[in-house]
């Protein structure tokens, strides 16, 4: 088995065994269709997507079971009612093909998570740096 990092998402898929890869098939279309102008990327060896230049969510399999990282805390807490069956810990969600999560509540992640991204973008962007001004000054002639 080739043990290097994947380096796209396809190359990923293409390394999970079938049921898994199916299940994750159809979070990754999920994901991709609650953010169409996200891009996708490998981050910390799992799949994922960006949006605007910052990381949405994250996902990957395991020997034993899926996993979907929503990447905030704040979205994990308001949806925790319906993430709470799937809650490993406070930001690893935890599935399987038996037990996949609900297409709906992934929408709901996704677009909460581009929301909360996009909200902080002001605040993210650094300020313009200034050039600073010189001004010749005439010699003293001697």
């Amino acid at each position: 088995m080739d043990k290097t990092p994947p380096k796209t998402v396809g190359a990923y898929m293409t390394r999970v065994p079938e049921p898994m890869r199916s299940a994750l098939q159809k979070l990754r279309e999920t994901i991709r269709a609650a953010a169409p102008d996200a891009v996708e990327e490998i981050s910390y060896q799992m799949p994922g997507i960006r949006q605007n230049g910052h990381g949405v969510v994250t996902y990957a399999a395991f020997k034993k079971h899926m996993s979907f990282f929503p990447m905030s805390h704040a979205v994990v807490a308001a949806h925790a009612e319906a993430l709470a069956p799937f809650l490993a810990s406070a930001g690893t969600v935890q599935f399987t093909v038996e037990k996949p999560l609900p297409a709906a509540l992934v929408k709901k992640i996704v677009k909460a998570r581009v929301a909360e991204n996009a909200a902080k973008a002001p605040a993210r962007k650094k300020a313009p740096v200034k050039k600073a001004v010189t001004k010749k000054v005439p010699r003293k002639k001697a």
